[in-house]
């Protein structure tokens, strides 16, 4: 067969642009792009398979084998040489198929002994959509520039899987995003919201993956990396005062923008029939494709540099992304595949919800939804793929479920939801002044969680007694240096100002494991939840905590202070960190500041055997809080990250409850102050349930202190620990029916 040229090449690329923009039905554009392919390459058969779910290829279209198989044939991932392409994202070209390892005959698809096999991946930035596939009866290889036309082919019927061109009856790309869509996730934040779309870094849509005129392309290509290295010299002008390490990050972002093996790469992907966009998508592709098989931890952040500046240079030539000025709607939701801390906090309260693809429970962005009280859901796969720029959105961090372009009726019951839920908040305000009394005569403490300024309005409008935890890694999460001794000084004294008078208790820095700071060097631990953490890396490190305590004394400035170490896991642990808290108190008498009227420490319970510490550390704690968040993964073996077990365990199950109630025990044994923060501590039945095994004082979220009080006013708590405890003795793993059986029946109204 003779060599395929250039031109040839391009005018297949051609006559696939002139397919696709040809009006039809999904079916219709595959089928047409299959009888095109083969044709063009001269093959016997052409098929396209395409994921049916992450594990499973179905035959979508084909030139060559039954009809009737379209749709019924299906393939496992890894399954045949078809399987083998989709897990290996590589291709396959073989003149003798039968003898290739994993080959399997599909004598359903009236499939007759092709010799020659040619598989591509369809894949776009490293996900990997499906496969392309050419046959023929004769045996031979396809040639370089064959493989090379197929691999473009298929990386354009990638952007149009992704744009939803094969899916559906829609005449023409244009009529697409328009249909409602239903995101099942995961719940990061509890909350409820309507708005308009606003996507954080928009996907970049390319339309014109084939161009007819290459030396126009070139000229484009040319002219936007030059206002590519521009932007990374200014880049490199406006940080000159950044540390070594942070410089020499930037210089190599730099030489990859300055690149001459990635500038030729895409001049010659220009050169065979690709628009300058295709080909910065192209080797895109290739750059993710490379960071997922190399296990340097150091190389692969150099390649997500690289994977950066291709975003940034295919904003600049589509023309799309923050560069367009399109304007933040009234009332967005962000959505986004992943955000850091600082980009999520540059927002701020503007924002009416979060919905990423990625994040887990928690994340950075978590936390600072949680600060925010701004709902969040995760794990929305492909959003970023579907939504557009102003679409209508609503997002039920409850359920952790995305209505995208909903119904009327959706919206309408939705909308309800929204009113029922403020109705409650305007009931629960006139309870704001009123204590937390039970109607057995036993009064709960509610106090708020905190981690930002903007956090300490919510202490007077909601009812809080107090802040018994502020999160003190915010603010050095959102910097790209440690921040100074006399800047957190200053931040915790308008912290105290703004509680007036109400206790606030300061945990240290809790970093490690899910919070890694920009600025400090990852380790790589196989297990980070068990890892080097809190105050391990305190005790370890002692510079930063020292500085972090100062800070604390410094603004307390008289006044009571109070400071939590988290993640003691053993009682010497806590005697460290205490004692080290004592000397920076004795240097700050040395040097005549003003000391702390009132000094207390404690420790966060966050592990099981923290609760079997001697008795002298409960003697030595000024008081003691349970990280609920942390005390149940362990407790249950279960990581709170991982989708597939975390919602398995039940906050009310026997066990745990009777666990914490050995805790309650411990505590009362040396009168130690006890209290409970996490999640749980802010959802009504738990609350109420943590309060009946005799906790006294609960720490939440400010919007969950009304809904809260509400309950434990109307209950008597003893008669609440008869029901745990009869649920105990009829053998029940939780206590959670039995409770919301007893609350149905009116408990506590009359």
């Amino acid at each position: 067969m003779p060599e395929r040229t250039e031109s040839e090449s391009r005018k297949l690329l051609r006559r696939l642009r002139d397919t696709l923009a040809e009006r039809g039905a999904g079916q219709e554009r595959l089928d047409r792009i299959t009888h095109l392919i083969a044709d063009s390459i001269q093959s016997d058969v052409c098929s396209i398979y395409l994921f049916r779910d992450s594990d499973t290829l179905e035959l979508c279209a084909t030139e060559g084998l039954k009809a009737e198989s379209v749709h019924q044939t299906r393939l496992k991932l890894g399954e045949g040489l078809v399987g083998r392409v989709a897990k290996t994202a590589a291709p396959i070209n073989t003149g003798d198929a039968p003898s290739e390892r994993g080959f399997r005959y599909m004598p359903e698809t009236g499939e007759e002994k092709y010799s020659s096999f040619l598989g591509v991946p369809i894949q776009r930035l490293g996900e990997t959509l499906g496969v392309l596939v050419v046959q023929s009866k004769h045996s031979r290889k396809f040639s370089d520039d064959e493989v090379y036309a197929l691999e473009v082919v298929a990386m354009v019927l990638a952007e149009m899987t992704e744009l939803g061109a094969f899916i559906g009856e829609g005449e023409a790309l244009a009529a697409l995003h328009q249909h409602a869509v239903v995101f099942r996730g995961a719940t990061g934040q509890e909350g409820a919201a309507e708005g308009r779309v606003w996507l954080h870094e928009p996907r970049v849509v390319i339309t014109n993956p084939v161009a007819d005129d290459p030396k126009a392309e070139h000229a484009r290509l040319h002219a936007a990396v030059d206002q590519l290295r521009i932007s990374v010299d200014d880049l490199l002008a406006t940080t000159s005062g950044a540390d070594k390490e942070q410089m020499q990050v930037l210089e190599a972002y730099r030489m990859f923008a300055n690149s001459r093996g990635w500038m030729r790469r895409m001049e010659e992907d220009i050169a065979r029939g690709l628009s300058a966009e295709a080909a910065v998508e192209k080797e895109q592709s290739l750059t993710r494709a490379r960071m997922g098989q190399v296990p340097d931890p150091y190389l692969r952040e150099r390649l997500h540099d690289l994977d950066d500046l291709s975003n940034r240079l295919l904003r600049i030539l589509t023309g799309q992304g923050s560069e367009t000025g399109a304007e933040m709607p009234d009332n967005p939701v962000l959505v986004a595949r992943n955000i850091g801390p600082g980009e999520l906090l540059a927002y701020g309260r503007k924002l009416k919800g979060v919905v990423l693809e990625e994040g887990s429970v928690g994340s950075h962005a978590a936390i600072v939804a949680r600060a925010l009280a701004i709902p969040l859901v995760i794990h929305a796969a492909r959003i970023t793929t579907e939504a557009l720029n102003g679409d209508s959105i609503l997002v039920d961090g409850d359920q952790g479920i995305v209505h995208l372009r909903p119904e009327e009726t959706i919206s309408s019951a939705f909308r309800d939801k929204i009113a029922m839920q403020a109705k409650a908040q305007e009931r629960y305000a006139g309870l704001r002044d009123q204590p937390a009394t039970a109607k057995c005569g036993t009064t709960v403490s509610l106090h708020m969680n905190a981690g930002l300024m903007a956090d300490l309005p919510s202490l007077e409008g909601s009812g809080a007694e107090g802040v018994g935890l502020f999160r003190t890694e915010l603010q050095f999460l959102i910097r790209n240096k440690v921040p100074r001794r006399g800047e957190l000084a200053a931040l915790y004294a308008r912290v105290l100002d703004a509680a007036n008078g109400r206790r606030v208790v300061f945990r240290t820095l809790d970093i490690g494991s899910d919070k890694v700071l920009p600025y400090m060097k990852r380790q790589d631990e196989p297990n980070p939840a068990l890892g080097w953490r809190a105050i391990r890396v305190g005790l370890d490190k002692p510079g930063v905590m020292t500085m972090q305590l100062q800070a604390l004394i410094r603004a307390a400035n008289g006044r009571p202070l109070a400071v939590m170490f988290p993640f003691v896991a053993q009682y010497e642990e806590f005697v460290a960190a205490r004692d080290h808290l004592l000397r920076q108190i004795e240097r700050e008498r040395e040097l005549g500041h003003v000391l702390p009227e009132k000094l207390e420490i404690g420790a966060m319970l966050e592990t099981p055997s923290l609760a079997f510490a001697p008795r002298k550390f409960f003697e030595l704690a000024d008081f003691v809080s349970i990280g609920g968040n942390d005390l149940k993964q362990f407790f249950f073996a279960a990581d709170r990250e991982n989708e597939l077990v975390r919602r398995r365990y039940d906050t009310l199950n026997v066990s745990f409850l009777r666990f914490i109630e050995q805790i309650v025990a411990r505590c009362a044994e040396t009168d130690t102050p006890l209290s409970f923060c996490g999640e749980d501590a802010g959802r009504p039945v738990e609350a109420l349930c943590l309060a009946a095994m005799g906790l006294r004082m609960l720490s939440m979220r400010p919007a969950s202190v009304g809904p809260v009080k509400h309950l434990i006013r109307r209950v008597n708590l003893v008669e609440a620990r008869k029901v745990i405890e009869a649920a105990e003795e009829a053998g029940e793993q939780s206590v959670r029916p039995a409770m919301m059986n007893w609350l149905a029946g009116g408990a506590g109204q009359g």
